[in-house]
C-alpha cells in the first residue's frame, strides 16, 4: 500500500496565465512535487493584475495540483484609470531612471512605496488569512510555503504561523529591502523603517528561509539566525522542436531590459566592430525579446544601431525557448550595483542548456558569474571590461563565420527542475 501524499500549501501570487520569470519557480516545483509523495495545494488570487500574460503556460499546470483562488483588491486596478501603461510598467519592475522620471512617475512611485507597505498586494493579506486559517484546520495541513515578491505574501505566512502554529517556509525569489528597485520607490523614513521591521519579523518568525543565491543568504544571515537554504532557479526539459540557427550573427537578450541594465560597453563594442570589420554590418542582428525600457531603445539609436535591431516584444515562454536555442549568442545583463550581486536571473539556467554561448555583464563578484564560469557556458564581464568584451564578441563572430560557434556546458544536471525539487523535498522532510 502506497503512503498517502503529504499535503503542502503553497501561497504564491504569480501563476498561469501570468507570464514572465516570477511564475516559473513554483509552477515547476508543483509539477515535480507529486513524484516525491507531496500533494501541492496552490493558493493564488482569483482576479490578479498580471503585467504579462502567457496563456500557453496554463497547459503546464500539473493535473495533480489543487488550486485555490480568492479575490484580491489591488490599487493598480484603480491607478490604471489614470495611466494604464505606467502602472503596468511599474508593476512589472520597469522603473524609469530617477533623473528621467516625469512628475507622474514620481507620484506613482511615491504612492507605491509609501502607502502600500510592503507592496500593492497588501490588501490580500487579511482576507487570505481568514480563508486559509479555516482551510488549514479543516484539511489538516501542517506545512505552508510563501513565495515573494510580492513580499506581502510573507505577511500571510506570518499571520498563519501565529494563528495555527503551522510549519512555515518563506521562499525569497528576490531580496526584500536590498533589491535594486527598492531605492527608487521614494520612501519616507517611516516607510523605509516599516519595510525593515516587517522583513526582520518575517525572517525571525518563519521556521525555514529559502533563497535563490549565496549572496542573499549572507545578507539574510545578518538579520536572522533561522536556517537559510539556497535553492536556485533552474531549467526544465522543454518540448521545443529544434529550429535551424539564425543565419545572422544574432545577439539575443530575452526578458525585461530595464533602464538601469543599459550596457553602454556593449553598444560601444558593437559600434566599433561595425566600423572595423567590413562584413560585420551584413551579419549583425541585435534581437530583443520582452519588455524593453525606452531608455535602452534610445541608447541603441544614439549608437547608430537601429538598422541592426530586431525588437520582437513579449513572446510566449515556448517561443522564448525557441529563440534561445536558435540565436547565435545570448546576452545576460544585470544592473551594475552592489545590491544586484545576489540576483541570478531565472533565464540563466534556460540559457545554459540552449547550447548557445552566453555573454554576461554585471557587477563584480556576481553570484551568476560563478555559475557561468563553473558550467563553461559563456563569459562574464564587469562594466569596466569593455576591451575584453569586444575581443570575445569578435572571437564569437569569427567562430560564427566558421560554423563552429556553440557552447559546451558541464555539470548542468544539478540545475534541472526535478533535481532542485529533490533538494526542496529534503528540506521539507527534515
Amino acid at each position: 500500500m502506497e503512503p498517502e501524499n503529504k499535503k503542502i500549501l503553497i501561497i504564491t501570487y504569480y501563476w498561469p496565465p501570468a507570464g514572465g520569470p516570477g511564475v516559473q519557480r513554483w509552477l515547476k516545483f508543483v509539477k515535480y512535487l507529486p513524484d516525491f509523495n507531496f500533494q501541492p495545494i496552490v493558493y493564488i488570487p482569483e482576479n490578479p493584475t498580471y503585467p504579462i500574460i502567457d496563456n500557453d503556460l496554463l497547459n503546464q499546470v500539473s493535473e495533480k495540483a489543487i488550486v485555490l483562488k480568492h479575490k484580491i483588491f489591488e490599487p493598480y486596478q484603480l491607478a490604471s484609470f489614470f495611466s494604464k501603461n505606467k502602472t503596468k510598467k511599474i508593476s512589472s519592475g520597469i522603473i524609469p531612471n530617477q533623473k528621467k522620471q516625469s512628475f507622474l512617475d514620481k507620484v506613482f512611485l511615491w504612492i507605491r512605496g509609501n502607502l502600500f507597505i510592503p507592496d500593492a498586494r497588501v490588501f490580500w493579506v487579511k482576507p487570505s488569512v481568514v480563508y486559509l486559517e479555516k482551510y488549514i484546520v479543516d484539511n489538516n495541513i501542517d506545512t505552508i510555503i510563501t513565495s515573494g515578491p510580492p513580499h506581502s505574501l510573507h505577511l500571510i505566512g506570518l499571520k498563519l504561523k501565529q494563528k495555527t502554529g503551522v510549519k512555515w517556509f518563506a521562499d525569497f525569489r528576490d531580496p526584500w529591502t536590498t533589491i535594486g528597485y527598492h531605492k527608487s520607490l521614494r520612501l519616507s523614513k517611516y516607510a523605509a523603517k516599516k519595510h525593515k521591521q516587517l522583513e526582520k519579523q518575517v525572517m525571525n518568525t518563519a521556521d525555514e528561509i529559502i533563497v535563490t543565491s549565496k549572496t542573499t543568504k549572507t545578507e539574510f544571515q545578518a538579520i536572522t539566525t533561522k536556517p537559510i537554504t539556497v535553492i536556485t532557479n533552474g531549467y526544465d526539459v522543454e518540448p521545443v522542436i529544434s529550429k535551424a540557427l539564425d543565419t545572422k550573427f544574432s545577439l539575443a537578450h530575452i526578458g525585461s531590459f530595464l533602464s538601469d541594465r543599459n550596457p553602454i560597453i556593449l553598444w560601444e563594442s558593437i559600434q566599433e566592430l561595425l566600423a572595423e570589420i567590413p562584413t560585420f554590418k551584413d551579419d549583425l542582428q541585435i534581437k530583443l525579446i520582452g519588455a524593453i525600457s525606452q531608455e535602452v531603445l534610445t541608447t541603441i539609436a544614439q549608437f547608430g544601431l537601429n538598422n541592426y535591431l530586431n525588437n520582437l516584444g513579449y513572446v510566449s515562454h515556448s517561443e522564448a525557448i525557441e529563440h534561445q536555442k536558435k540565436s547565435q549568442v545570448l546576452l545576460l545583463i544585470e544592473i551594475d550595483s552592489r545590491d544586484t550581486k545576489s540576483i541570478i536571473p531565472g533565464k540563466l539556467f534556460e540559457y545554459m542548456v540552449s547550447n548557445r554561448p552566453i555573454v554576461a555583464i554585471g557587477p563584480k563578484d556576481s553570484d551568476f558569474s560563478e555559475i557561468i564560469t563553473q558550467t563553461n557556458t559563456g563569459v562574464f564581464f564587469e562594466y569596466t571590461e569593455k576591451e575584453k568584451l569586444k575581443k570575445v564578441i569578435l572571437e564569437y563572430y569569427n567562430l560564427f563565420l566558421e560554423g563552429k560557434l556553440r557552447s559546451n556546458g558541464v555539470g548542468l544536471q544539478q540545475y534541472s527542475r526535478k533535481n532542485l525539487t529533490k533538494e526542496l523535498v529534503k528540506l521539507l522532510n527534515k
